[in-house]
């Protein structure tokens, strides 16, 4: 069995962004792999070492030149082989599911993991719009998965709490925070990952033009109301407080 995992770079949690011309400006801004992405990678480890019969793990990157920084942390952490489809367009989630399906065939992959929903484009559509290209079941937001011969199994969230599944391979898996803690890159295995494959395709090569345009970008802020409230008498500081937050901030009914 082949796995293919998609990795994305995106804004380091902590970092400050901002906005230039039409674009998020990531000059000088510290980047990493999408945590749900990152938890992709390490469950198709996981799986490996279970004995789940995996033969190969396949990272999938598509975007920049930078983004082949996110693909070496993957092979650090212990992915065989990586794919880059490097271009500075922007591809959206239906569109990149043109790419992300086409390198499943051609990898003979049995298992496509991806982020439930990347931060940088805060859509849950990739893995849908995969699964529907490929006409393979998926099974989102799993917090536990297994491999049983040519069956997966495992746990995911729905609304009402969560619920079991078992589906036949091949499948599509979206991963989110919970289903297991991503291992660190060991030294020795920065090392190798030197070494290890790393595959350069062109956007071009798999037919795709992105469908979205971006045409204005902004960050959205709020201004501080600096309200200062009496708290000499706890009663009238509470509805006083209470007052605000429903008149002003909106926070309330």
């Amino acid at each position: 069995m082949n796995i293919l995992t998609l990795v994305r770079q995106v804004p380091d949690a902590e970092a400050r962004v901002k906005v230039a011309g039409q674009a998020v400006d990531l000059d000088g801004t510290t980047l990493v792999i999408d945590g749900m992405d990152e938890y992709g990678v390490e469950e198709a480890l996981r799986l490996r070492e279970n004995g789940a019969g995996v033969e190969q793990i396949i990272a999938l990157a598509v975007g920049p030149q930078r983004n082949e920084d996110a693909l070496r942390t993957a092979l650090a952490m212990g992915v065989d082989r990586a794919i880059h489809v490097e271009t500075t367009e922007k591809v959206d989630a239906v569109s990149l599911s043109r790419v992300v399906a086409q390198v499943a065939q051609a990898e003979n992959a049995t298992l496509i993991l991806v982020g439930g929903q990347e931060a940088d484009w805060d859509s849950q559509a990739l893995g849908a719009a995969t699964a529907e290209r490929l006409g393979w079941p998926q099974l989102t937001w799993t917090n536990e998965l297994k491999v049983e011969g040519e069956t997966i199994t495992g746990r995911h969230d729905v609304d009402e709490g969560n619920e079991s599944f078992r589906a036949p391979l091949p499948a599509v898996v979206t991963t989110q925070q919970g289903l297991n803690e991503p291992r660190y890159p060991t030294l020795p295995n920065i090392m190798k990952a030197k070494k290890k494959e790393l595959r350069k395709d062109s956007l071009e090569t798999y037919g795709v033009q992105p469908r979205v345009r971006t045409v204005n970008a902004e960050i959205q802020t709020r201004a501080r109301l600096n309200r200062m409230i009496d708290a000499k008498d706890p009663q009238a500081a509470a509805e006083q407080l209470l007052e605000l937050l429903r008149s002003e901030a909106k926070v309330l009914a």
